[in-house]
């Protein structure tokens, strides 16, 4: 049987997601990723917007879209106490055209046909609504259900019935190096003694020292951990 979080637990991994501590090895993209989907999100115009949150256990980003919103609706297969629906994500059970926004973090690479989630997703947004999506490009498996790794050119050939895209890295090679070294080290540090070492001393020194160096390397992207993705109806 699967844990259920309680609603403080929930809520309380979503704001470590949206604010990242320095002790998390996924700080460098996490951090980048908010600063680019608060920039999409500002540029939304209007308010009172309906959202779907695709595989929404958790919704970090929830908080970006603070008074703006209309109703959030959040489906995952997995039931927190923030899920409304369960339901697969290949079969939403909406209308055609119902949402001006459809969020979904870090879901794609558990879904045997990705395709289909994004072709719900462009279903259900009405015309001119907005995809946000954040998907892996490089980094080691987190769970044994993972499917796959996206690149660039391939999210634009699945999301080529969207009027507009855009991609944009969660930091450059400089950022993919550091954060998949303090992925593994995150593997390999099993020890409750040592885990704490590494989470309050090495963990934030490589950190910090992939957002030193992020700006000397340039916009080399050629090792990217993670894209943000805003796709248009």
């Amino acid at each position: 049987m699967p844990v259920v979080l309680t609603r403080e637990e929930v809520e309380r991994e979503g704001r470590e997601r949206l604010n990242p501590r320095l002790s998390n090895p996924s700080w460098l993209v996490l951090r980048k990723r908010r600063q680019i989907f608060q920039n999409w999100i500002a540029a939304l115009p209007g308010s009172g917007l309906k959202v779907l949150d695709i595989g929404g256990r958790i919704q970090p980003y929830r908080p970006l879209l603070a008074d703006r919103v209309d109703s959030y609706i959040a489906i995952d297969l997995r039931a927190t106490p923030l899920v409304d629906v369960l339901c697969r994500a290949e079969e939403l059970p909406f209308c055609d055209a119902e949402f001006d926004v459809v969020i979904s973090t870090q879901v794609l690479q558990y879904v045997y046909e990705p395709q289909r989630v994004i072709s719900e997703a462009h279903r259900v947004l009405k015309p001119g609504g907005c995809l946000f999506l954040s998907v892996p490009g490089a980094q080691i498996r987190d769970a044994q259900e993972e499917c796959w790794r996206f690149l660039p050119e391939a999210l634009r050939r699945m999301l080529s019935a969207f009027a507009r895209v855009e991609i944009q890295s969660e930091g450059g090679s400089v950022t993919g190096f550091f954060r998949t070294m303090n992925s593994c080290l995150n593997v390999f540090v099993r020890y409750s003694f040592v885990r704490s070492v590494y989470q309050w001393t090495l963990c934030p020194l490589l950190n910090l020292l992939a957002a030193s160096l992020e700006g000397v390397a340039g916009d080399n992207d050629q090792f990217v951990a993670n894209y943000s993705v805003l796709a248009q109806k």
